[in-house]
């Protein structure tokens, strides 16, 4: 392999009515303009001699050279390079994203160690890097919004505040995320940042998010651009850890599987993106709380939406995962408009009507599993007691999924801790009557002065708040 990768990698819309775009445009678009969102054209391939030729780099250089086919010429590969050096840079562990054996062939890639305690900090961190990049380049200024479900929202707002050419403005679901997760985001004081509390369920906060992209005069007098994983950067900038586990565990030459917490469905289609670039993964497992839409189509074809319900694992508190649309339309034959139609009738009837042989093609691949609140406690105390590990509770979810699951014998078993355990302090003294502190870095979370705006579950609400924010940044 030799670092040049794809000259002219190009996306397409999911719905197959947005503009054919390259790598900056879909980064700077986010969502594209017919609702969809934006896979590549053709997918990149590594040989087998290529996945060995990677392994033993240090993280910053892997990431650089897994995420290069799909920026192609947009980025120099040298720049790149730098921007994955420094994004990586200031994580609190050398190894970046470090595997911690559990048991005898089960495994978890601790996707923590930086700067907002959770797995979105591996990607988002790049992400902010690559804005400045292509913005500067092109003498350009945007304004991103995103939902979270908890940690989405802090983790872009470490990687985007105090950018130049960047507002952010993050919408969460007033009352529905821990206390450390929704200080991450309002004790930031930067200008450039602003935070609004929701009325309403994640799901809510994602609609909203999804109207303003769909309101074309909002969207171009905003600018507006996303870092939620409906921008397809941040699929990619997630690949490389899948691939640092599996080199790690004797790929190519060996099967791996992954065990994934998953709410929005892309940190488990980032796993998909690194089979489909030629690891040898054998399994993926999707491990589900309560809300357990994907568990259940995976099971029985059933994609329908429930109710969602509040439970110590927050970030999983989603119905309607924003990436599944990514699965069904390779599932679909990548039939844009048998895509369109399936999601419209999703949005209007609360089911998702699916073709057998296509349900089939992703349940050859993907399992679902599902754990309760009590389940999930009860899994921590476990992991405590027999290991001394602690597990936040969504990453205790994907522990207990990678065991009820596991892969062939003889295939390792990874289960990725998505977030750090001082994230969720009252469920970890719940199971196990301890309460982990915070890095040094975040001791003083609780004595920083918040900041942020509640607002109604309406889009002129939110519409208002966010011109607020750029006017008052661009005066």
């Amino acid at each position: 392999m030799t670092g040049q990768g794809l000259l002219h990698m190009r996306y397409i819309s999911t719905r197959g009515q947005a503009p054919v775009r390259d790598f900056a445009g879909v980064l700077l678009a986010g969502l594209a303009e017919d609702g969809g969102l934006y896979v590549p054209e053709s997918w990149p391939t590594l040989t087998p001699a290529d996945w060995r030729g990677l392994r033993g780099l240090p993280y910053a250089e892997l990431a650089a050279r897994v995420v290069q086919p799909f920026i192609g010429d947009s980025v120099p590969f040298a720049a790149l390079q730098a921007m994955c050096r420094d994004a990586y840079a200031g994580f609190g562990h050398p190894a970046v994203a470090p595997l911690v054996q559990l048991d005898t062939g089960l495994w978890t890639q601790e996707l923590f160690h930086g700067p907002t305690l959770a797995f979105k900090d591996m990607a988002l961190q790049l992400l902010g890097r690559l804005f400045d990049h292509v913005l500067t380049a092109r003498g350009a200024r945007v304004t991103i919004v995103g939902a979270t479900s908890g940690d989405t929202g802090s983790a872009a707002i470490e990687a985007c505040a105090g950018r130049e050419r960047v507002d952010i403005v993050i919408l969460h679901p007033e009352g529905r995320t821990s206390e450390v997760q929704r200080r991450q985001m309002t004790t930031i004081a930067a200008a450039n940042v602003a935070n609004i509390a929701v009325a309403g369920t994640f799901d809510d906060c994602q609609d909203l998010v999804k109207a303003m992209f769909a309101d074309a005069p909002f969207r171009a007098e905003m600018h507006l651009s996303a870092v939620n994983s409906i921008n397809w950067a941040r699929i990619a900038a997630q690949v490389p850890y899948y691939a640092a586990a599996a080199l790690a565990l004797g790929a190519p030459d060996r099967e791996v599987a992954f065990a994934v917490p998953s709410g929005n469905f892309g940190n488990v289609l980032a796993a998909w993106v690194a089979r489909r670039m030629g690891l040898p993964i054998a399994r993926l497992v999707v491990a589900s709380n309560h809300n357990d839409i994907l568990a259940r189509f995976l099971a029985a074809n059933d994609m329908s939406v429930r109710e969602v319900a509040p439970s110590l694992s927050p970030s999983m508190d989603i119905q309607v995962s924003s990436n599944f649309e990514r699965l069904l339309f390779e599932m679909l034959g990548r039939d844009g408009a048998a895509t369109a139609d399936a999601m419209a009738r999703f949005r209007a009837e609360g089911r998702m009507p699916i073709p057998d042989a296509a349900w089939k093609r992703a349940s050859a691949v993907f399992h679902g599993f599902r754990l309760d609140d009590a389940g999930t406690l009860a899994e921590i105390r476990r992991l405590h007691d027999a290991t001394g590990y602690l597990a936040d509770p969504h990453t205790a979810i994907g522990i207990a999924a990678a065991r009820a699951l596991p892969g062939p014998r003889g295939v390792p078993m990874v289960a990725m801790a998505t977030a750090h355990p001082a994230k969720f302090p009252d469920a970890m003294e719940q199971a196990t009557g301890l309460r982990p502190p915070l890095p040094t870095r975040l001791a003083d979370l609780y004595e920083r002065p918040e900041t942020y705006s509640r607002a109604p579950n309406d889009l002129a609400a939110i519409e208002a708040l966010v011109r607020v924010t750029v006017l008052r940044n661009a005066a």
